[in-house]
């Protein structure tokens, strides 16, 4: 049924399988404050693309392999996705009033429960991976290295290394390539596991693992690049926050440095390198992840 459906059809219909799987990720049988537990579901199903989980299942896919046995993963993509959305708004970082066309989760709940809501989004995270193994009978040292790839790629070493040198960057980016890091750590890493996390629940050996790393590391730049663009010329209704944020906070980006029309011809060429390292990772089913690539590019939210 999946392979009948256009790429809008397929995005649309995996983004509700997955909050489907996530409604049920954190067991109602745990004693949870129902405080907490509220702030967490709070953010966690405020809606959005839902990307990273389906790139998870998308990969998983592309090799041929069971999509409910890379649900976990997926599940905990989003977790953590949403974990650093909650703590990127708090006044100490972003200071941002709203998310998704939402209050953001401080606004709501208070700073104190805001940043334990996204403790507790990141910590789950590791849970729900190890259920691949623990109900989808996926092998354990698979399993063991989507844990390590997760631990490394979402932090001190990747995402939270990027939100450092963005933090950091406030003070005055010199050149694009400083810039570049912060997207390539905040935004592309957590795309590469994504991928890899899907390939690696379905059995992918190094050669395809590292061809898609190579495609998660352009398609996230390019994607980051596409929201810097946005953020200038982009609908405020269907982007669910305001336009020119960066500007307001002063921060630098692709357009800032090179313009708008430079800006759309690098996510032109980006995913076009992304589109040629997935090919050669000789997939056999790689329709899907191509057209993921071709849907961002052109997408305007």
């Amino acid at each position: 049924m999946l392979q009948q459906l256009s790429i809008e059809q397929y995005l649309k219909h995996q983004a509700s399988e997955v909050e489907q799987a996530l409604r049920q990720a954190v067991p109602a049988s745990w004693n949870v404050p129902a405080r907490l537990r509220e702030a967490m579901d709070y953010s966690l199903h405020a809606g959005g693309k839902r990307l990273r989980p389906i790139l998870v299942l998308a990969a998983a896919e592309a090799l041929g392999g069971r999509l409910e046995a890379a649900m976990p993963a997926a599940c905990a993509i989003e977790m953590i996705h949403t974990y650093s959305l909650i703590h990127d708004d708090l006044p100490a970082m972003d200071n941002d009033d709203f998310r998704r066309g939402k209050p953001t989760n401080h606004k709501v709940f208070g700073e104190a429960m805001a940043i334990l809501a996204g403790d507790g989004l990141l910590t789950h995270a590791f849970y729900s991976i190890v259920q691949a193994s623990l109900q989808h009978g996926v092998p354990a040292e698979r399993v063991l290295a989507v844990v390590a790839d997760l631990a490394e790629l979402a932090g001190a070493r990747g995402m939270v290394g990027g939100q450092v040198a963005d933090m950091e960057g406030e003070q005055g980016l010199t050149s694009i390539h400083e810039l570049e890091f912060i997207h390539l750590h905040k935004t592309s890493d957590l795309i590469v596991f994504s991928l890899k996390a899907g390939a690696r629940i379905a059995g992918a050996g190094d050669p395809t693992l590292a061809a898609l790393e190579r495609f998660g590391t352009a398609l996230g730049l390019a994607f980051q690049i596409q929201d810097d663009i946005l953020d200038v010329i982009g609908d405020e209704s269907k982007l669910g926050k305001p336009v020119h944020s960066d500007e307001g906070n002063q921060k630098v980006t692709y357009p800032y440095f090179i313009g708008i029309e430079a800006s759309q011809d690098k996510v032109k060429e980006l995913t076009a390198e992304a589109q040629k390292a997935l090919l050669e990772a000789d997939l056999p089913y790689p329709e899907r992840l191509l057209q993921i690539a071709e849907f961002l590019m052109r997408r305007d939210h």
